[in-house]
């Protein structure tokens, strides 16, 4: 069962992208996910969000640091290509790829992970910040043909206040 995000958003699948069904995806704190219509090698790319309510005080990058540690919790090679703080202060937001090896239904797969990840105040109470986490997932030979997909995806993604997503 998927989990429900700490804030609602709403956003635009990239063209052709499907929205995934629940128990296609292992992870229980994905709150949504996609993926690419046509896998490469055996390997489906895919896009999850996921989020919660951070502890007081912890940034970005720690967040961050915490996800490459449970990477590696079952993929190998785990290595942080590229990161970099982006957004403003009232805004902040992180991005960064990740390459990695993983098993996926048997088959060992190279593959890459770009992440972003957003503070959005929480509507209900302004003092709470909630954390969104965008991640893309593909092999390193398809990561960059659906690279710009993701990022028009990352564009569109706006907190709501109706609860719903698209």
């Amino acid at each position: 069962m998927p989990t429900t995000l700490p804030v609602p958003i709403e956003f635009r699948l990239p063209e052709g992208w499907l929205p995934a069904r629940p128990e296609e995806f292992q992870e229980p704190e994905v709150a949504f996910a996609a993926v690419h219509p046509r896998p490469d090698a055996g390997f489906t790319a895919n896009i999850t969000v996921d989020g919660g309510f951070p502890k007081d005080g912890v940034t970005l990058a720690e967040i961050a640091d915490a996800s490459v540690e449970r990477l590696r919790e079952f993929a190998e090679s785990v290595e942080v290509v590229h990161r970099r703080e982006v957004g403003s202060e009232d805004a902040p937001a992180l991005t960064q790829r990740l390459s990695f090896s993983a098993v996926a239904d048997g088959v060992r797969h190279e593959l890459v992970q770009s992440q972003v990840y957003l503070f959005l105040v929480d509507t209900e109470d302004p003092h709470k910040r909630a954390m969104i986490r965008l991640a893309l997932t593909a092999t390193t030979t398809q990561h960059d043909e659906v690279l710009e997909q993701f990022q028009d995806f990352v564009r569109s993604v706006r907190p709501t206040d109706d609860g719903a997503e698209d």
